[in-house]
């Protein structure tokens, strides 16, 4: 049976499958999905431990496979010179940003509409301009308590389908990824970080979720910026395909 077409149970695969066998499992769903979708299957890199995890597999699966980048205009200075120095050594990541005007420090006043504008939109330009089928992205189901509801094929944007490779991995099997395979971090994580994004909205925490340290103090703690939750497959005016 199609791997990509799967119905196995998430909560089973994340206990009983082992470091190999889910390293395994994540490269023959990459591989099955490029065969599939060609240059359609393009990869969303968000510079964090996850994400390059990510990218990193497919890489093994052909070096031909493309990505992008969203930032923002409050990225950290170390993520902002990360991103720099993958550009330069993976020139098929292309970086999309918005410069739109928005309110000052509306990432305080309104978070979610900050996240949309910012993070939103430049998601669904590149899921545009790139022609892509099928996006392959970094999430994990251990990751926090809004990411427990997601599978490793999805179709939530009818016609594109998303791929999530690593869904079923643990936080210390992608930093035991990471350190086999020699794969450059993001150095904010030397300074103590989990989860990363925005320099307002992100802070160090010692909570048990990865993602704890994200928009405290507001009603998103700990949530989503938009781009697993939103509607993607949309034109840049707004309206439906």
């Amino acid at each position: 049976m199609s791997l990509l077409n799967n119905n196995d149970d998430l909560k089973t695969l994340v206990e009983s499958l082992n470091f190999k066998q889910k390293v395994d499992r994540s490269l023959a769903l990459i591989k099955e999905a490029y065969e599939k979708y060609g240059d359609g299957l393009v990869v969303a890199n968000s510079l964090g431990k996850d994400s390059v995890t990510v990218w990193d597999l497919a890489k093994k699966i052909s070096p031909k496979i493309r990505g992008f980048i969203v930032t923002t205009r409050f990225k950290p200075k170390e993520t902002i010179q990360f991103m720099q120095e993958m550009v330069v050594r993976y020139p098929e990541l292309k970086i999309y940003k918005s410069d739109i005007g928005i309110p000052d420090k509306l990432y305080e006043t309104n978070p979610d509409r900050c996240c949309d504008l910012l993070k939103v939109g430049p998601t669904r330009q590149a899921i545009k301009e790139m022609n892509v089928a099928c996006w392959v992205t970094g999430l994990r189901c251990t990751e926090g308590r809004t990411r427990t509801d997601f599978k490793e094929v999805e179709e939530r944007d009818k016609g594109l389908i998303k791929l999530n490779p690593i869904l079923i991995w643990k936080e210390r099997e992608v930093w035991q990824y990471l350190a086999l395979n020699g794969v450059k971090v993001n150095p904010l994580y030397a300074q103590g970080y989990r989860s990363l994004g925005c320099a307002p909205c992100t802070r160090i925490t010692n909570e048990e979720d990865e993602r704890a340290g994200r928009w405290i103090g507001t009603s998103k703690c700990g949530g989503e910026c938009g781009i697993h939750t939103r509607p993607l497959k949309i034109n840049l005016e707004g309206d439906g395909i």
